[in-house]
């Protein structure tokens, strides 16, 4: 135990003495009892009345309780123990015939023994309390939330560090996890060291924890993965501690800690990519964006921002989503050069007359419908806008100069089973047509998996059903997907921007593929419920043109590694120029005129789309 928190003890049990002597004697005078006849035999009762009280104390763990922390346990607590003391005062009373000590005598002395006690263990955390700001209702409620601390090294200390010492927190570090052997059953501040991960559900039942905070900011990622896998069977609520930066510049604090997010299961580690490269190619140049308020769109808009366009266009369909990122972008960034329109991709001369009066230098195509079942009732909407909006914006890109153009496509373009998939095959199709030709522009398509957060992406419906009760939905319990946050596949697209030469397809590398069922499972939990208790999981079926699993590649496809490891290059497949064109007349007409044969039109240009 900590030396200064010894002296504190060992000054409580010194209070603790003095009040018993005080009280009985002040109970004597208040009385009337005539203290003098039997001094010895009061001098010895109190004295013992003081020993059993401090024993008692002891023996219910009063004083390992902090006193900025004293709530109603520690008043119930004091309360039983001078309840103990007065039953057997009452014992004695009746054996000396009340003539030693009489039943009022009893009565004074015991409240003055709680009052004084009692005054000890609130007015600190009174005073303290109302010093810092707080209200008199706060003092005395002592309402305590019991936290686990996960690390136990220079962070974790700050972390415990400061619960002890905070007036306006209301955590109590009851314990510390760590899985280094010479940190057992040591203490931290008084805390105890009480176990490896493997004893954290053990641990938290042991000391009622409310709260597990997990702070090892120098953990991998897969390190707090599992240890996540863990505190999720305990049904306490969990947070964290973000990044080794905190530790570094020294703002570590009980402030910084973040609630659990379902990416924190993933397992990996943040996608780096080569900031130089980035910026090299878009400082000092004009950018567009198109469908640049979606969540895709409106991501890569924020990190260009930061890196010193000449000139930022967001171009979108949707008022309020580019009214959004516009009135972001303006607060956060008051000095770019930022022009915001609304149009659609799919009028080619408002997209020409675009081009022509800005001649954006790098363009990034976000823009397109990307909802699978819908698309699936709707399959002319998504030929009109992702294969038709896609051919105007590249063709203006080459015809007015752009020197880089960057196509967000998507892995369900590989041996696609619906339309969205297929509409998007198609798009990369003529990215690699149109950019084996261009004398003037770097055209590359950029093929990933899901994005969490997105809108209309898994996570968010999750949140919504479980806000709503449940139950939550999931197609099939088998069914797995890529996944990667806004931000890395953001980051990314950029990347691979850099790279981009005629027509290729760059592939990225999504990690290990997730189970949806896990996914709903965590973030059930993560929410403080129990799966299928609190919050049902139900199983809907796969939807039209849903598969259980995606593809990366297709059986022609190979793999070419980058300078970056997570983006690859597939190798190009042979293209009928002339029949791609050819077919791409026969979908625009077929499309405007509404034909209700889409999909087997698709599948003749697509060889690998199947119809379901």
């Amino acid at each position: 135990m900590h030396r200064s928190r010894k002296l504190k003890i060992f000054l409580i049990i010194l209070y603790d003495i003095f009040v018993v002597l005080l009280a009985g004697n002040l109970a004597l005078m208040l009385t009337k009892m005539d203290g003098s006849t039997h001094q010895l035999f009061y001098t010895i009762y109190f004295s013992s009345e003081a020993i059993v009280l401090v024993f008692m104390f002891f023996v219910l763990k009063l004083y390992q309780s902090l006193w900025r922390y004293a709530g109603a346990r520690e008043l119930l607590i004091i309360a039983l123990a001078v309840a103990i003391i007065t039953v057997i005062n009452g014992a004695v009373a009746l054996a000396t015939q009340r003539k030693i000590i009489s039943l009022s005598f009893l009565t004074v002395n015991s409240m003055l023994i709680l009052c004084g006690i009692g005054f000890s263990r609130f007015s600190y955390r009174f005073a303290r309390i109302i010093a810092s700001g707080g209200s008199i209702k706060t003092a005395f409620e002592g309402k305590k939330t019991n936290v686990m601390v996960v690390g136990a090294g220079d962070a974790g200390l700050m972390i415990i560090k400061e619960m002890i010492d905070s007036t306006k927190l209301n955590k109590v570090p009851v314990c510390a996890i760590d899985d280094k052997a010479e940190k057992q059953r040591s203490r931290i501040y008084g805390v105890p060291i009480v176990g490896t991960r493997e004893d954290i559900i053990e641990m938290a039942k042991k000391y009622q924890v409310d709260e597990i905070i997990i702070s090892m900011p120098a953990a991998s990622a897969k390190d707090k993965a599992n240890i996540l896998k863990i505190c999720k069977d305990t049904k306490c609520k969990v947070s964290i501690l973000p990044g080794m930066y905190q530790l570094v510049d020294g703002t570590v604090s009980v402030s910084k800690l973040r609630e659990v997010d379902i990416v924190d299961f993933l397992g990996r580690e943040q996608v780096q990519v080569n900031i130089n490269d980035i910026i090299g190619y878009i400082e000092g140049k004009v950018v567009m964006v198109t469908g640049g308020g979606g969540s895709i769109g409106s991501e890569l808009c924020r990190q260009i921002a930061t890196h010193n366009p000449k000139q930022l266009i967001i171009l979108d369909i949707y008022e309020n989503n580019a009214y959004d990122i516009e009135q972001e972008l303006k607060r956060e960034l008051p000095y770019l050069n930022l022009v915001v329109l609304i149009a659609s991709i799919r009028d080619k001369g408002r997209v020409d007359s675009i081009f022509e009066q800005y001649h954006p230098q790098i363009v990034f195509n976000a823009a397109a419908h990307k909802h699978v079942p819908l698309m699936e009732t709707s399959p002319n909407e998504a030929i009109k806008n992702n294969v038709f909006g896609t051919l105007n914006v590249a063709r203006a890109a080459d015809k007015y100069g752009t020197k880089k153009f960057v196509q967000i496509s998507t892995d369900k373009a590989v041996n696609p089973t619906n339309i969205m998939g297929a509409s998007k095959r198609i798009c990369e199709m003529i990215i690699q047509t149109i950019g084996k030709h261009s004398k003037t522009c770097d055209f590359v398509a950029v093929r990933f998996g899901n994005v969490l957060g997105s809108n209309g992406s898994v996570i968010p419906l999750f949140r919504k059903q479980i806000a709503e009760g449940g139950p939550v939905t999931v197609t099939h319990k088998d069914i797995i997907r890529y996944f990667m946050t806004i931000s890395e596949a953001v980051s990314l697209v950029l990347q691979a921007g850099a790279y981009a030469k005629k027509g290729q397809i760059f592939v990225l590398d999504m990690g290990d593929p997730v189970k949806i069922y896990d996914l709903a499972v965590n973030i059930i939990r993560l929410s403080g419920y129990v799966p299928n208790e609190d919050i049902k999981i139900q199983f809907t079926g796969l939807r039209p043109g849903e598969k259980l699993f995606e593809e990366r590649l297709m059986a022609e496809e190979g793999l070419e590694k980058t300078p970056n490891g997570l983006i690859s290059i597939a190798k190009p497949i042979k293209l009928d120029e002339e029949n791609l064109f050819n077919k791409l007349d026969e979908l625009y007409k077929a499309a405007y005129e509404e034909t209700d044969h889409m999909k087997q039109l698709v599948s003749e240009l697509v060889t690998t789309y199947k119809v379901s």
